[in-house]
C-alpha cells in the first residue's frame, strides 16, 4: 500500500456537536483519518451516558447543545475521568482553561480539526506539536 494511516497515540474520539452538518462533517473527516468515533451526540445527557459507556480518550465538544444544556457539563463529567477535552466552539468560555485541554475556534478547516488532536496527543506525550492550528488555544 503506498499510502498507510498513521498510528495514533489515541483513537477513541466522542463529538459532541448540536450542528449537524458539522457533526457530520467531523464524524466522517476524523473516521477517514483513521480514528474511531465512538459516538456523536447533540445532548448533555447523551455524551454523559457516552462517557460512561464508551470510554472515549477525547472528547470534542462544542459549548451550545440542543438540550439548552452546555459543553461545560460534558468537560466536567469528562475530567473527573482523566478524558481530556478540546472546546470546539465561536467562543471559548472564560472557565475553560479549568475544564479542557484547550479551545478550536469555528470557523476550522478539517486539517485544522485534525491538527488539533494531533496537538493533544502531542503535549499528553510530553513532546510538541508539529503544528498548532490557527484559532486554537492550548491550556
Amino acid at each position: 500500500m503506498l499510502f498507510r494511516r498513521r498510528k495514533h497515540a489515541f483513537s477513541r474520539i466522542l463529538i459532541v456537536e448540536d450542528e449537524p452538518l458539522v457533526a457530520f462533517d467531523n464524524e466522517h473527516f476524523l473516521r477517514d483519518e483513521g480514528y474511531v468515533v465512538v459516538a456523536t451526540v447533540d445532548t448533555v445527557a447523551d455524551a454523559l451516558a457516552a462517557i460512561d459507556s464508551e470510554q472515549p480518550q477525547l472528547v470534542l465538544t462544542d459549548i451550545r447543545l440542543s438540550d439548552g444544556g452546555t459543553g461545560l457539563d460534558v468537560a466536567r463529567a469528562a475530567r473527573a475521568k482523566d478524558i481530556p477535552v478540546v472546546f470546539v466552539t465561536a467562543t471559548c468560555p472564560i472557565d475553560a482553561q479549568a475544564l479542557a485541554f484547550g479551545c478550536l475556534a469555528k470557523p476550522y478547516t478539517p486539517r485544522d480539526l485534525r491538527d488539533a488532536v494531533e496537538v493533544v496527543a502531542a503535549k499528553l506525550a510530553g513532546q510538541e506539536p508539529q503544528r498548532v492550528p490557527p484559532g486554537m488555544s492550548v491550556f
